[in-house]
């Protein structure tokens, strides 16, 4: 049993003390890895299945819905976004203390978003699986705009140069990820327009580029809950006999 900690003026063994930071990183880990395992196995293993679009043209890359809809990718990756849901929600939750409700909504949207789009996959149920990608991606531009707006605000009283350097990389994600969603918009119309040869690899490219950045976005939450602490306690009360 480790150190204990006192609640309501009650002693609660520890059972488990995590700093923040490190709760965070492996947040961002799991989808991350769970993606590129993903795409890796797609791509040795199911490279017709995957990279084959209605067009019957040349195309090198997976799309991610493509990745994650076969087997045993989807599984990969839906074990990957549980585990990752959880300590988002948390994270969440902990900027609500700092920003607003709207953010908050938008970060619940966000991980709503992501969750359809994991458990009902595009080969199952395409709609479905479309709109849960319009509500995570709508949900994470905005959730990243009002941080990027609130966390400026906030810079402007603070001093501490992690709060500066969380804000210029929060900012650099979000103009990142808004790039790389008009080039992945603008390929996938191209590729349904025109049907070129290579506008549906580009399109997946950008698609990973997407993730990537709002990973990276994310990730700045290192810097802004850098000295807390994340705690698992016992709610067990002792009893006397």
């Amino acid at each position: 049993m480790l150190q204990g900690s006192n609640i309501f003026g009650h002693e609660r063994p520890l059972v488990i003390r995590l700093s923040f930071s490190t709760c965070v990183l492996g947040t961002v880990c799991l989808p991350l890895i769970g993606l590129i395992t993903c795409i890796s196995i797609s791509y040795v293993f199911h490279f017709d299945d995957c990279t084959g679009t209605h067009c019957q043209v040349p195309n090198y890359l997976p799309s991610i819905s493509a990745s994650i809809g076969l087997s045993p990718e989807c599984h990969i990756w839906r074990i990957c976004i549980g585990l990752h849901s959880a300590p988002r929600l948390l994270v969440a939750f902990t900027y609500f203390n700092l920003l607003n409700c709207l953010n908050l909504a938008f970060a619940l949207i966000e991980n709503l978003g992501l969750l359809l789009l994991t458990y009902v996959s595009s080969i199952e149920t395409y709609f479905v699986h479309k709109e849960g990608f319009i509500l995570f991606l709508v949900g994470s531009l905005f959730h990243m705009l009002i941080t990027c707006r609130l966390w400026k605000a906030i810079t402007k009283y603070s001093v501490c140069p992690e709060d500066l350097k969380s804000h210029l990389w929060k900012v650099r994600s979000l103009l990142l990820y808004v790039c790389f969603c008009v080039f992945a918009g603008f390929f996938y119309w191209k590729h349904n327009m025109y049907c070129e040869s290579g506008s549906y690899t580009l399109f997946a490219l950008f698609e990973y580029l997407v993730v990537f950045s709002n990973m990276a976005f994310h990730l700045t939450a290192i810097w802004d809950f850098r000295s807390r602490q994340v705690m698992v306690i016992s709610c067990s009360e002792d009893k006397d006999f």
